[in-house]
This record gives structure tokens, C-alpha cells and sequence, in this order.
């Protein structure tokens, strides 16, 4: 959406849900490339613990180092919640437009909305969804399908190789590309089994094109122009409390976006590349600390491999967001005589003789806004606070799709 210029075009009013979003429209087709980056689940405390865990009470995350630093709001258009969930708040980032909870690239009544993705492809850009979440899971599929329902997996990878076609397909969930009795290469834990009711739907993707890879090696070594990778049978995270959940996906975030970005850049027409880590949410759903905080240093360290990117590719707009906040986690001097059962820690903060503890309020997710931080073509217009939707329309604005 293009506001009016004022005094020779050099304003653009970007409005939506409600809110404006302000910026120089100088800038505002000149996004070559666009790159949404998401720790899901990741609020300002999840942002926070990170900081002091990782680099001590005054350093730096490299998510902390982009130009431009704001506040989104997360609601969703749910009659019956304030809270959202990931499917709607995806939607809200891939469409503009918010709809109800488990709803994944459809609006309230189930009619289907044009995403940023789609339009990138229809721009004659490349594609990517990248994740350590399935593949087929509610944030990554509200970029490229729409099913009235976040469960309806099969039905998501099949719009995928039919309808919407991502360049690159990377993440778990390998179990929704199978028909049952076919485990595929990761073993079931008990409870899960495959289950595609459309037979085999990784050989109908090489049928159509596409380059399967099953592992770390495979991927790092093939040159295909469009990839399809499974890493785990559901989620490429184990999932527990304290002293259980075990982050240790089998082939890293880093690797993926690399090969991600190593794939798409090769298009003179740009792309648009959707990454995402899960375990920041799905810990934080455990209440983990200790989880989130190895969650977080993969995210960081593939902030870092993005950002190296765009130093080089200075056309290219990124945004780091979170989709809600998950745990109402808070900060906490430690005190050595509280026994709060809902506490982490304590932890040491580098360089520092302090020590800090993790209060955990809830298992859900929470309504808080969500930090967001970017730079490039475009990326003023994200300072202050925003709406979910309005993400999406700065995208559409800096690239002018």
C-alpha cells in the first residue's frame, strides 16, 4: 500500500490494522532481496537472557547490531482469544491481513490470501522456507499454502511441490511426506508414524523438480537449483524441561540458511527467504532456560551468516522478528534462598561476577509485543511501534511487489 508524497514524495504512510508505519520512500523499491528471519516464540525476555548468557551485561547479539530496532504487536483477529498463535501471526506477516487462530494463509472465513512468497515467485524471484520446525508447520506454511487448519500437514507439503513450488524446502517434519508404513530415513518415537494420505510426496517432488537431500553432507554438496531437505520425522528439536529437552537439530540452522542463500542469490531477480528457529518457542513452551539459550546462540550465529550476506549484498532487506512472546519469561537477580519451583538457573553472566535466575509465568504463548530489528532497503519503516500486518507492507513496499 503507497500513501501520497509530501513535498516531492519523500514520505510514505504505510497503513494497516490500524497503524501507520512512517518512512523515506527513496528507498522504497530498491529491496533486490528480502530475508525474514524469526526466532519463534522469541519476546524481549527470551532477547534479553540470551544478551546476558551469551555476551555479559553489556555486549552485543548480533540481532542487536542492525540499523533499525522497534515493537510489533501480535495480535490476531480470533473472536475468541487475545493471544495468538503461530498460524495466525504467520499469516498476518505473509498476507497484511490478520485472521483467526490455526488458520494458515486464509482469512477469517477461509478465502485464501496472495502472500509475499507467491508474489516474489510471480516476480520471477527465487524462494526459500527454512526451519528447524517441519517444514509443513504453521509458520513456514502461512508464506506458501493456505488450509483452513495448521493439522492438515500432508495437505500443505502437497501445495507446496504443486501450487507455490519454494526454490528451497528445508527443515523436518518428515513424516507428513510419507504414506504409512513407509518410516522414511528418521525413526518414529512412539506416537508418531508416517502419514500422507497422497503416497509418496518426496518422489512426486523429484518427479517435479526438485533435488532430495537427507542429511548435513548431501546438502552441503549439491548444487541444485531447487532443493528439498527433511532433517527429522516432526520438529528437528527435542523438546523437554530442564535436563531433558536437548536442542541439537542434525543439521544446523547456519548450514541450511547458508545453502539457502548460496541457492537463491543465484537468481539475477532477487528472492525472498523466509528462516526460522523453533526452539526458542518450543522451550520456552517447556520452560527451559538452558534449551532457549542454545536455541538462541544457533539463531545469532545464523543472524551472523545473514548479515554477512547483506554487507555484501547491501540491496537486500532483513528483518528479525519474533511471531509472539512464548513463557512471559523475565530477568531475575538470583537469591540464593528463593525456592521458586517456576525459576531457571542460576546463570553466570560472562565477564561479571553476577549471576541472574529465569521466571517463568506460563507455558502458552503471552500478548506481549515482540522486538523487531532490521536493515536495508526499506527498513526505517519499522522503527516504533507496529502492527504484525504492517511487516508485511513493508516488505511489499521496499521490494514493490
Amino acid at each position: 500500500m503507497r500513501g501520497r508524497g509530501l513535498a516531492a514524495a519523500t514520505v510514505l504512510v504505510v497503513l494497516c490494522g490500524g497503524s501507520a508505519a512512517v518512512a523515506d520512500t527513496t528507498a522504497a523499491h530498491s529491496a533486490h532481496n528480502i530475508i525474514y528471519l524469526q526466532g519463534d516464540g522469541l519476546g524481549l525476555g527470551q532477547r534479553d537472557l540470551l544478551r546476558l548468557a551469551l555476551k555479559g551485561k553489556n555486549g552485543r547479539l548480533a540481532m542487536d547490531g542492525l540499523a533499525v530496532t522497534g515493537l510489533v504487536r501480535t495480535s490476531s483477529a480470533d473472536p475468541g482469544e487475545i493471544v495468538t498463535d503461530s498460524a495466525a501471526a504467520a499469516t498476518a506477516l505473509a498476507t497484511g491481513h490478520k485472521t483467526r487462530n490455526g488458520a494458515v494463509g486464509v482469512d477469517a472465513h477461509g478465502r485464501p490470501l496472495e502472500t509475499i512468497l507467491e508474489r516474489a515467485k510471480r516476480a520471477g524471484k527465487s524462494t526459500g522456507l527454512v526451519t528447524t520446525a517441519q517444514v509443513t508447520g504453521a509458520s513456514p506454511a502461512a508464506f506458501a499454502a493456505h488450509v483452513p487448519s495448521r493439522d492438515s500437514q500432508s495437505d500443505i507439503a502437497k501445495q507446496y511441490i504443486e501450487n507455490s513450488r519454494p526454490d528451497v524446502l528445508l527443515g523436518g517434519g518428515e513424516d507428513w511426506w510419507y504414506p504409512k508404513g513407509n518410516p522414511g530415513l528418521w525413526p518414529d518415537k512412539p506416537g508418531e508414524e508416517s502419514r500422507s494420505p497422497y503416497g509418496d510426496l518426496v518422489e512426486r517432488a523429484q518427479r517435479t523438480g526438485y533435488t532430495y537431500v537427507r542429511d548435513g553432507d548431501e546438502l552441503r554438496n549439491t548444487r541444485a537449483n531447487r532443493i528439498l531437505g527433511l532433517f527429522a520425522n516432526e520438529d528437528m528439536v527435542d523438546y523437554g524441561p530442564d535436563g531433558v529437552g536437548k536442542y541439537a537439530p542434525r543439521v544446523p540452522l547456519q548450514q541450511m540458511a547458508r545453502k539457502a542463500l548460496e541457492t537463491l542469490s543465484k537468481n539475477p531477480r532477487g528472492f525472498f527467504l523466509f528462516l526460522e528457529e523453533e526452539g526458542t518457542d518450543g522451550m520456552s513452551h517447556e520452560n527451559n532456560a538452558h534449551g532457549v539459550i542454545d536455541a538462541g546462540r544457533a539463531l545469532d550465529a545464523t543472524v551472523a551468516e545473514v548479515m554477512r550476506f547483506v554487507r555484501a549484498h547491501p540491496d537486500t532487506l532483513v528483518i528479525i522478528g519474533g511471531d509472539h512472546e512464548t513463557g512471559g519469561l523475565a530477568i531475575e537477580n538470583y537469591d540464593a534462598s528463593d525456592t521458586d519451583p517456576d525459576q531457571d538457573g542460576p546463570f553466570d553472566v560472562p565477564g561479571s561476577k553476577l549471576r541472574f535466575t529465569v521466571d517463568w509465568t506460563t507455558r502458552d504463548h503471552t500478548g506481549s509485543d515482540t522486538p523487531v530489528t532490521a536493515e536495508g532497503p526499506g527498513a526505517t519503516r519499522l522503527g516504533g511501534t507496529v502492527e504484525n500486518t504492517d511487516v508485511h507492507w513493508v516488505m511489499r513496499a521496499a521490494s514493490g511487489l
